[in-house]
């Protein structure tokens, strides 16, 4: 006479084992993205700053610093900054949410000889970051455009790599042109519209304007020449 085999979970129709097959793969997944974010994480991170440098050594020449531009940034409370360069959202925050903006300083041996910051304007399509170097004297070194999401074709004249209309920034300060003409042509200003694409020309302009605003508000702040600390081991 035989006698069944009772039912257990190596049954692979029955539900307990498919609930441990489903969970198994969920942790298997997940342990998969850890280690991918792990790996990644660090490429990313040296991208991102070479990125970063190299918009630096274009706002920047060379000439004016030794250090790595990169090293002992300043932090300015982000409400210090002008209405002008702030974006036009329910929301006065950086990028990642923080309240400050980094300041980077072109130093030859301690003396400041120049800095370069990030400031915004209200693009068509959404905020346009712009880098700005600016010399000790309020000049601008140069300004390039980091980020925007403007129409194809018509917005993204701002980036240099289209044109070269963000040159004509270089050298002016909040004097030149005077303030009431800080603003494209069809605003009774200098700077030249796009066809069609007025108002991104006028968001680039006005967070220019700002930064040097934020500047010359802060410029002994930020022109107080450079203290570096070091640790004295014991």
């Amino acid at each position: 006479m035989s006698r069944s085999l009772p039912h257990t979970f190596t049954d692979r129709d029955g539900i307990g084992y498919q609930a441990l097959l489903l969970a198994g793969f969920a942790l298997a997944a997940s342990v998969l993205l850890v280690v991918g974010n792990l790996v990644t994480k660090g490429p990313i991170a040296e991208r991102k700053a070479e990125d970063l440098l190299a918009s630096l050594e274009q706002v920047i020449p060379a000439e004016l610093h030794d250090n790595d531009l990169l090293a002992n940034p300043l932090m300015i409370p982000r409400s210090s900054l002008s209405l002008s360069s702030k974006p036009s959202s329910s929301s006065s925050r950086g990028r990642h949410g923080e309240n400050a903006i980094i300041v980077y300083r072109a130093l030859r041996g301690l003396d400041v000889t120049a800095v370069a910051f990030e400031t915004l304007g209200q693009g068509y399509a959404g905020p346009i970051r712009v880098l700005l170097g600016i010399g000790v004297d309020g000049r601008i070194l140069g300004a390039r455009v980091l980020a925007h999401s403007e129409t194809p074709g018509l917005g993204d004249k701002i980036e240099i790599a289209r044109d070269d209309w963000i040159t004509d920034f270089n050298g002016r300060d909040l004097t030149d042109p005077p303030p009431e003409q800080w603003a494209v042509k069809k605003d009774g200003g200098v700077f030249d519209q796009f066809s069609g694409a007025t108002i991104t020309p006028r968001a680039v302009v006005a967070a220019i304007k700002g930064g040097l605003e934020t500047f010359a508000a802060q410029r002994d702040a930020l022109t107080a020449s450079a203290v570096i600390t070091t640790e004295i081991s014991q």
